[in-house]
């Protein structure tokens, strides 16, 4: 018996420093490779697989884990203090700066509110279009700002309207005429109690089947009336939980598919775009203009389809709202249209604050998509021999800074800018900042030793395969990596990795790097996946297999369109069927 509570407290004793163990044990398990092999390609190798169960695991943050280049490196005689240290701050950090400074304002002066109630205000109160209007507001905006920040933007108002929701169910409002919203799930729940079950997954009936429900002729009216009106009510609560369930992770879903359209969106589309600039200094395909043509279709389809998947999976498989006309409103959609007139109106009449903002954004983007456009010159020309100094970060500096000494108010009031330190700062995400520097860091290291190539070596039988096989492998060891580490954890530890790669089967490194990195935004499946996942997770409308579920379809529909993509309208934009002059010959016989 004392042997027993010895183990236990020992096994409890363990599992309560289980942290401090992997810290210790992890390098240790890995001294080898420095000590045993010794080589400068081992060194590195060390560093990044030591990094890598670090941000997998996360048990020191992240951001630390980004450091350990600068410790190690130079201990090891890879690169000197000075070396690392220069890849640490570079034009990703500008651009990030810059874009933070205008998603600051939007949010200080509430244009994101006013965008996202007037984008669902356009599409109505339907369910499938309410859905549809938040998933499209949730994607827009976080097309310009992180897509955590977009969820926390949108999320109160779609608590309030979902608020509204149930509290109609508890009421007990009749739905005269509203099939989609409450007859469907109510046939269902119905069908259950009179023991006609079948096997359909389709858990909802046209209207006219419910008008016209038989009571079975040996039961009593009375019972067959009591027996109705219980799990009439308890099946309208159950159908608008399920609405919350798919407008809660419609919209974590469609902030992760709306990011991926532009590259400021996500941190890692900069990463890549970084790395591009650092590993692939002549390279010039990739710009805002030819991204978002890329991008924007994906995100309409990943968008659409998801929008369907969510739909049947929580609401209902009847899709007929597609065609019918709008009937007249139900009591319940008449309050939630209600509400969300009620939250538009409280913003009051545009301010000149929010005008000014959304000048400045919209000046932001026609400056990046007229920069360097590609099959026109663009105003970069302009500075003929520094066109290539100027890049997006430049833009997005200049109207950044311009936020902080442009008057607020008029002079009739104190001077206060667009936006303060203090506020920018507490919307700057450092330890983004930090990671991707890490990850640069990395990257060069890997370069610098041999390791880069070592690994291309090592992968080159992949060239005998497909180009479009080899990428869609590459998709799907990301995407699921990605689902237990952060996104942009996920493109720092692949992209030195798949860069040579590419270059040692010779196949276009776009071809491969693009996918990869947009996969790396296809966290669907947990709420510790991603920000925007656990931020609607912590509203508590849903549970991690309600994700689970819905997130396998989406992952789904992301890697497919992604491969559709690539494999067609991606070829002639980015010259993916050929080899870059800007790419480096790898030649694998090379001793």
């Amino acid at each position: 018996m004392g042997d027993r509570r010895m183990l236990k407290k020992l096994s409890e004793a363990l599992w309560n420093y289980y942290t401090l163990l992997l810290i210790i044990l992890t390098p240790l398990l890995l001294i080898p490779l420095p000590l045993v092999i010794g080589t400068k390609e081992a060194e590195c190798g060390f560093v990044m697989l030591l990094m890598a169960i670090y941000w997998v695991t996360e048990v020191i943050p992240l951001s630390m884990t980004a450091m350990l280049p600068a410790i190690l490196f130079p201990l090891l005689g890879i690169m000197s203090s000075s070396n690392v240290a220069k890849e640490y701050f570079n034009n990703f950090h500008f651009l990030l700066v810059g874009v933070v400074c205008l998603a600051t304002s939007i949010e200080k002066w509430g244009l994101h509110r006013r965008v996202a109630l007037r984008l669902v205000t356009l599409v109505g109160v339907n369910p499938a279009w309410l859905l549809l209007g938040f998933m499209s507001g949730c994607a827009f905006l976080s097309m310009w700002v992180q897509n955590t920040s977009a969820v926390t933007m949108v999320m109160p108002i779609v608590d309030a309207v979902l608020q509204q929701i149930l509290k109609a169910h508890e009421e007990g409002y009749s739905g005269e005429d509203n099939p989609t919203l409450e007859l469907d799930e109510i046939n269902n729940c119905t069908a259950k109690n009179k023991e006609t079950l079948s096997d359909s997954t389709q858990p909802d009936v046209p209207t006219e089947t419910f008008t016209s429900v038989q009571i079975p002729a040996e039961s009593q009216p009375a019972a067959d009336e009591a027996a109705e009106n219980v799990p009439t009510a308890s099946c309208r609560r159950r159908q608008g939980q399920m609405l919350c369930k798919a407008m809660c992770i419609g919209i974590a879903y469609s902030s992760s598919i709306g990011g991926i359209t532009t590259l400021p969106g996500t941190s890692a589309n900069l990463i890549f775009s970084e790395y591009l600039n650092q590993v692939y200094p002549d390279c010039n395909s990739i710009n805002f203009g030819n991204w978002l043509l890329l991008c924007l279709p994906i995100s309409v389809i990943m968008l659409l389809l998801t929008w369907f998947w969510l739909y049947w999976l929580f609401i209902g498989s009847d899709f007929k709202f597609l065609w019918q006309c709008r009937g007249e409103q139900s009591e319940r959609e008449r309050a939630v249209k209600k509400v969300l007139e009620d939250e538009y109106k409280k913003l009051g009449a545009i301010s000149s604050q929010e005008i000014f903002t959304g000048v400045v954004f919209v000046v932001m983007i026609l400056l990046w998509l007229t920069r360097s456009p590609g099959f026109i010159p663009g105003w970069g020309s302009l500075f003929p021999h520094k066109s290539n100094y100027i890049t997006d970060a430049t833009v997005a500096l200049v109207l950044g800074v311009l936020l902080f000494f442009v008057p607020a108010h008029g002079p009739s009031r104190k001077y206060e800018a667009m936006i303060s330190w203090k506020e920018f700062q507490a919307s700057m995400p450092w330890q983004v900042a930090l990671l991707v520097g890490g990850g640069f860091a990395l990257a060069k290291g890997a370069e610098e030793s041999g390791l880069s190539l070592w690994v291309a070596r090592l992968m080159t039988p992949l060239g005998d395969l497909p180009v479009l096989a080899t990428v869609t492998i590459a998709c799907l060891i990301v995407t699921t990596l990605t689902e237990v580490t952060s996104n942009a954890a996920t493109i720092t530890i692949f992209l030195p990795i798949l860069s040579p790669l590419a270059e040692a089967i010779h196949v276009n490194p776009l071809y491969i790097l693009i996918p990869a990195t947009l996969c790396t935004s296809f966290s669907f499946l947990l709420p510790v996946s991603n920000p925007p996942n656990a931020v609607v997770y912590a509203y508590g409308h849903i549970t991690i297999m309600d994700m689970v579920k819905a997130g396998l379809g989406v992952n789904m529909i992301g890697v497919l369109a992604l491969l559709l993509a690539i494999a067609t309208w991606g070829i002639p934009l980015f010259s993916l069927d050929t080899y870059p002059e800007w790419a480096p010959t790898f030649n694998s016989t090379t001793p």
